[in-house]
């Protein structure tokens, strides 16, 4: 009687929004059907040379996302939540990946801060559950901020330093209150593979025989061989050859070595305990130690990481590690499964949701979305789209905006911990070089999309007239309100976050389903990847975990549905909830 309470409620205050069911035409072709390699790529060096920008995204018609307040949270956002249903904090979270260097700039310096961060909270999450103007971010990742040469950062000089560009520590740590008060919690990255070459470790251990010498990996000969894929890992200083697996520029550091062990303990010690942060990205965690040329994956890598999690779990039981793992599903498993990390991040699965929303069918995602969830523990991975070393899914998607949403749909509603790289809400478009793909966060029209009051570090791209979080929050049918009214939805549902993932049988293989069931609730998800509407279809499931009679209310956009007949097996033949499914459009029923 409550449950059904609530559904009236809940359908009276969200009201009902007619899906557009209109013929429209074909989306433009992507601009290149990009796969995602199987290897890390370097760094790219500090240098920003131009790029011409793709065109403007188009906007693809769909059915309109509705305002979402009225929705009454399952579980509120703030207060650090510990996890529901048994699971961990991090399983009722969904992240955002921030370059700082590009996302606000409060001095007008060109270069993006903590202050300027810190004044964007707001923005990712107001700490209010009772209001859905911001985006509904529970975590953060901050790409690296320790002290670096480069305008990446992955080539650490100070592990005990921020980088002067983003401020002090008491900026940082003024950020990292205000997330916390919001019910943000920040993790940030752990470099732990290499150095930059001008760490002072790396200048001492150019001399044979100093304090660091073996702190890195060394040859009196060249070896000879190649890194892993096919690129020079073996660099001459003086009499001697260094490995570095990346570039000249990071050198590997030796996890032969216990001195080196003990030293990044104390760095991951600093940063959890005088810091305060709640976690670590764990960067090209694959690469940590070589047994000659098997440079990737090796069993005292896995050894390695298992000890660490460990000594991470005496000093902070509820800190988390993801990792990156840029391998094949298979391959990241056991790090996860033998309690390496807490999570790893799906590369198999974030291709295949992109090919999805690019070739209009499911056959790509439906295939790696069951393998990762019966290859995983339960939810255990990190699902996203693209990330700073990619090309940003809008470019990849050949700026269609229909094909954006359906790929925001996908990543929303699966199971495990979902990351957003900055700016995709909005249609950020960027290709390679890496500095293309990382440039200044969108805000407004004004100059410089409102990112800075000087000259930004690197060129704001030509779309951001029109392609920016002003003109897009008050537009109900953008891009960004697809994502907010995902996120909120998520946050809001509890199956969306930790619940099991069922397939459902589809006739039509534009059209994609699947069940998210937990104790508290069971919701269909119903996504059509075609860029025209579907009607000739039906939804299957053979075996599910249903009772019935049930009651069925679509929760996204507050259209009205039918509710399945259940078998006696616990699932459904023959259903087919609404009439017609509206172009590159998503449905949630619960």
């Amino acid at each position: 009687t409550k449950h059904l309470v609530m559904i009236a409620l809940v359908g009276l205050m969200i009201g009902l929004l007619t899906a557009c069911t209109q013929p429209q035409p074909s989306a433009p072709p992507a601009s290149t059907a990009t796969a995602l390699p199987e290897t890390t790529t370097p760094a790219t060096p500090a240098n920003t040379p131009g790029a011409t920008a793709p065109a403007t995204p188009a906007k693809a018609p769909g059915a309109a996302v509705p305002e979402i307040a009225a929705i009454a949270p399952v579980a509120p956002i703030t207060g650090m939540p510990a996890g529901s249903d048994g699971f961990d904090w991090w399983n009722d979270t969904t992240f955002y990946e921030i370059f700082v260097r590009s996302f606000s700039d409060s001095d007008g310096d060109g270069i993006g801060d903590f202050n300027g961060l810190t004044a964007k909270l707001d923005y990712l999450n107001d700490g209010d559950p009772e209001t859905t103007t911001d985006l509904g971010i529970t975590g953060i990742w901050l790409m690296p901020i320790m002290e670096s040469p480069s305008y990446h950062g992955y080539d650490v000089t100070d592990y005990f330093k921020l980088n002067p560009d983003y401020g002090t520590e008491a900026d940082f740590k003024r950020f990292l209150e205000e997330a916390h008060k919001r019910g943000i919690r920040v993790v940030v990255d752990m470099v732990l593979n290499h150095t930059s070459n001008d760490h002072p470790w790396f200048e001492d251990a150019e001399t044979l025989g100093s304090q660091h010498d073996s702190w890195y990996v060394w040859s009196a000969d060249d070896p000879g061989y190649a890194g892993p894929w096919g690129e020079k890992v073996w660099y001459k200083v003086g009499d001697r050859y260094y490995y570095a697996v990346f570039w000249e520029g990071m050198p590997d550091l030796n996890y032969r070595n216990p001195e080196v062990t003990a030293q990044m303990y104390e760095v991951s010690r600093y940063w959890l305990e005088d810091m305060g942060v709640d976690g670590f990205r764990l960067d090209a965690i694959r690469h940590l130690i070589e047994d000659g040329e098997v440079q990737e994956n090796t069993p005292e890598t896995h050894g390695w990481l298992q000890a660490y999690r460990d000594f991470l779990t005496e000093i902070q039981p509820e800190a988390l590690t993801v990792g990156e793992i840029w391998s094949p599903t298979d391959d990241v498993v056991p790090y996860v499964k033998n309690g390496e990390v807490d999570l790893a991040f799906e590369f198999d699965l974030a291709a295949a949701m992109v090919n999805a929303a690019r070739g209009e069918t499911r056959g790509p995602v439906a295939g790696a979305q069951f393998k990762a969830w019966n290859a995983y523990p339960p939810g255990q991975y990190a699902p996203f789209l693209t990330n700073h070393d990619q090309e940003r899914v809008m470019s990849q998607l050949g700026g269609d905006e229909g094909k954006a949403r359906v790929a925001a749909l996908l990543l929303l509603t699966s199971p495990g911990v979902p990351f957003i790289y900055y700016g995709e809400e909005i249609g950020m478009i960027g290709t390679k070089p890496d500095e293309q793909i990382r440039t200044p966060m969108q805000w407004t029209a004004d100059d410089n999309a409102g990112f800075t009051t000087g000259d930004p570090w690197i060129k704001v791209k030509a779309n951001y007239p029109e392609a920016n979080v002003a003109v897009e929050s008050t537009d109900p049918d953008s891009l960004w309100n697809t994502y907010r009214a995902l996120i909120h939805l998520r946050n809001n549902h509890v199956a969306l976050r930790t619940g099991d993932y069922t397939k459902v049988d589809v006739t039509d293989s534009k059209v994609y389903a699947f069940l998210r069931s937990s104790p508290q609730e069971t919701v269909l998800v119903l996504i059509n990847l075609s860029s025209k509407p579907v009607s000739d279809y039906v939804l299957n499931l053979p075996k599910g975990p249903l009772t019935g009679p049930v009651d069925a209310v679509e929760v996204l956009h507050g259209v009205a549905v039918t509710a399945p007949t259940i078998t006696a097996e616990g699932g459904f033949k023959g259903y087919r909830p609404l009439d017609t499914l509206a172009p590159q459009t998503g449905y949630v029923i619960r």
